[in-house]
């Protein structure tokens, strides 16, 4: 009797072995990795919060919130985080320290409340809907899109928006000696600084020099 049991728990443990395994190494193989994508920017660190300020920023351009001034501006401060943040990993074999880290979070919480002042103002980016403002309003988002991307760094934006800037003054005054309009020689002028706009654009986003 109790030989015919014991054969019979060992036959029931022959036969629920393999279902137990192949269970078990079924739910391991289910559970996805981890993994890492090469040099993208752990959460939490200063490349992830430069990131999501040019988001930022791209996103105000795209929209017509900031205007080519106010862009200008904040890609220059932008910039000048990004060098401080160089030369503090070039005295620490290219570490950041902790003090390091809080200054340059500190740096950014600033440049943050200016760009949520600059999007939230008065002031907009006022294209028209003449071949001189859609040239424009195209050059922009050109800007934008680079910026997002990855395709310009902070200087060089702040670059392009100096350019914009000033062909932008040149037309208020053109437009102030003229009764608030453009004649064709003006807009003939501000068509040909807008291409050479746009090759340096174009220029800027295809170099070797990446965010």
């Amino acid at each position: 009797m109790n030989k015919r049991i014991i054969l019979t728990a060992a036959a029931l443990v022959a036969f629920a072995g393999p279902a137990v395994f192949a269970q078990t190494s079924t739910s391991t193989a289910s559970t996805p990795a981890t993994t890492t994508t090469p040099n993208s920017p752990a959460p939490g660190t200063a490349g992830v919060r430069k990131t999501d300020q040019q988001d930022r920023i791209s996103n105000g351009v795209a929209d017509g919130q900031l205007t080519p001034g106010e862009t200008k501006n904040l890609e220059t401060k932008e910039a000048g985080i990004n060098q401080e943040e160089r030369n503090m990993r070039s005295q620490d074999d290219g570490h950041l320290t902790a003090a390091d880290r809080s200054k340059i979070n500190n740096q950014q919480n600033h440049l943050s409340n200016r760009i949520y002042t600059d999007k939230h103002n008065a002031n907009t980016a006022h294209y028209g809907n003449g071949e001189v403002g859609q040239r424009q309003k195209m050059q922009q988002q050109r800007i934008a899109q680079g910026m997002k991307s990855g395709q310009l760094t902070a200087g060089e934006s702040a670059r392009l928006e100096r350019q914009q800037q000033g062909i932008n003054r040149e037309k208020a005054g053109m437009r102030e000696a003229n009764g608030g309009k453009l004649s064709g020689g003006d807009k003939a002028q501000l068509n040909r600084q807008q291409n050479r706009a746009s090759g340096n654009i174009y220029a800027k986003k295809h170099n070797a020099v990446k965010r």
